[in-house]
């Protein structure tokens, strides 16, 4: 018998309905299952497996209720494995989560005849190097950011690139950012759109207070580095809008491609600019 893992979004009273329809027509194509907490509670909590402990028993298939948000922890909760994921948007803006309730079956039976779509998604290594050491490593699909919290005063920071000087500057923080993520927190900062296929990650500063300091679009296996040379209190690294780690002065970050990679199951291809004119209203006026 085939496993899915199903994880969703907190508070989503609405699974009351989707989840017993959804268990039943898996039990009906030969699927068992599990699911996260935040799913148990609508269905049967002796299934329930915490997120990090899923990818132990090595699901055939992840189906994600929920937003972006809900996505990305699922990714990273599954990044050293190969599992599809296909998520179920019942969040709003919704850039990855791309699937309507709507189409949930039609893509499931797709995937079940072997006719679904894959897209593939590179994801970023970053590490947090202090005092000589690895503090902590991630695997992320959108993006690390360095930000400042409630304070209201720039910080400082050197950008290498495969260990050349780029420059110094004062800024409110930096992303450095997926083709995935480029349109995301990368966007919002005036950062470039980069479709998904593309091998390279950006550089985006925060308000820097330098106005010629530009985003930089850099090749996919380089190396940024970022220095920590000047932070105010409460500065913090955040990867993918959900983990974060409080930053110190001699902190060094350091990002390239990863080795792992997200399969997000489609039920055919939809394309950026599909996305972005739904998502963005391109051309309404």
């Amino acid at each position: 018998m085939l496993l899915a893992a199903i994880i969703s979004k907190p508070q989503k009273p609405e699974l009351a309905n989707i989840l017993p329809e959804l268990v039943a027509w898996l039990k009906d194509h030969n699927y068992d299952y599990i699911l996260d907490p935040d799913s148990g509670i609508y269905m049967d909590c002796e299934k329930c497996v915490q997120r990090p402990e899923m990818p132990k028993h090595q699901p055939n298939l992840v189906i994600v209720f929920g937003g972006d948000g809900t996505l990305l922890a699922a990714a990273r909760a599954f990044a050293h494995t190969q599992t599809p994921i296909l998520s179920v948007n019942l969040g709003s803006l919704g850039f990855l989560t791309e699937t309507p309730l709507s189409d949930i079956y039609n893509t499931l039976e797709a995937w079940c005849g072997n006719t679904a779509a894959l897209d593939i998604r590179n994801m970023m290594h970053a590490e947090l190097h202090r005092d000589g050491k690895i503090l902590k490593a991630w695997d992320a699909l959108n993006d690390i950011v360095i930000a400042k919290g409630t304070i209201a005063r720039m910080a400082d920071f050197t950008v290498e690139i495969d260990q050349q000087f780029v420059a110094t500057f004062r800024a409110d923080g930096i992303i450095v950012s997926t083709p995935t993520g480029s349109t995301a927190y990368n966007l919002a900062a005036a950062g470039p759109i980069m479709m998904p296929s593309v091998n390279a990650m950006v550089v985006t500063p925060i308000c820097p207070h330098l106005l010629t300091i530009r985003p930089i679009v850099v090749p996919g296996e380089s190396t940024i580095s970022i220095h920590v040379v000047g932070v105010p209190n409460e500065t913090y690294l955040t990867v993918d809008g959900q983990e974060a780690v409080e930053l110190f002065l001699g902190d060094h970050i350091h990002c390239h491609r990863s080795d792992y990679s997200v399969r997000l199951l489609r039920h055919q291809p939809n394309g950026l600019f599909n996305v972005l004119r739904s998502k963005l209203k391109w051309g309404e006026r």
